[in-house]
């Protein structure tokens, strides 16, 4: 059982250091493709595409405040945006109201796949 935890201990470590690796080189990548103003390209025998996403995200408390029934937390509980969704969906909620609660974060994406 020693071996099994020492294992993963050290796997969880190259895990880490491959994903801050991973982090670094999709920077670089999406920062290369948005100077040379490109979205897709091909390198080498790869294809290279950045795809740019809006993501809301809200704010606990000025969610809370902008809720009609404070009875409705109780069906968020923590602000979950696919729960929010089918409150909006249902009519439950309005965009407008939680609007002042709501930023919205651009992200890009990074896809590359072996041609």
């Amino acid at each position: 059982m020693e071996q099994k935890v020492q294992t993963y201990f050290e796997l969880k470590q190259r895990q880490k250091e491959i994903e801050q690796q991973l982090s670094v080189l999709r920077d670089e990548i999406v920062a290369y493709c948005g100077q040379q103003g490109i979205y897709e390209t091909e390198v080498g025998s790869f294809r290279v595409k950045t795809v740019l996403q809006h993501r809301k995200e809200y704010d606990d408390q000025k969610l809370y405040a902008s809720l009609p029934d404070p009875e409705i937390w109780r069906l968020l509980s923590k602000v979950d945006s696919h729960k929010l969704k089918s409150l909006i969906k249902l009519n439950i909620l309005s965009e407008e109201q939680v609007s002042p609660a709501c930023t919205v974060k651009q992200v890009t994406l990074l896809q590359v796949d072996k041609i």
